[in-house]
């Protein structure tokens, strides 16, 4: 699974920045292995949940449907992350175990992915 790290547009203040105060975008989510600025300060580890969207439980295009749940579950978590960051008040978060199940609807014939991600916030 390929996960990306999420870029903060450069109009938001340093405050909201976990890396250097440059012009460049900063970095507030750190995937696994990459590890985040060596200034930041760890206030905790928490565990953030998100879903991605519905689709149809079926056999057929049964990779093209897991690559769209899987790729609309991690934007859902990136969306999640970023506003457990703001509502905490930390700045960065480094992601350090993730759990990803599938869910089904019998009764509306659908399916999607469950994700749970423990990460440790800084400031």
């Amino acid at each position: 699974m390929t996960l990306r790290s999420i870029v903060v547009p450069t109009d938001l203040t340093d405050a909201a920045r976990c890396g250097s105060a440059t012009d460049a975008p900063a970095r507030i989510i750190y995937w696994h292995r990459e590890l985040p600025p060596i200034e930041a300060t760890a206030l905790g580890e928490h565990t953030v949940e998100a879903t991605s969207h519905r689709v149809p439980d079926t056999i057929e295009h049964r990779e093209e449907l897991w690559n769209r749940g899987k790729d609309d579950l991690m934007a859902q978590t990136r969306v999640r992350l970023a506003q457990e960051i703001a509502r905490l008040g930390g700045r960065c978060a480094h992601v350090l175990d993730e759990s990803i199940d599938t869910r089904h609807d019998a009764s509306t014939g659908e399916a999607w992915l469950c994700g749970r991600f423990t990460y440790m916030l800084y400031r």
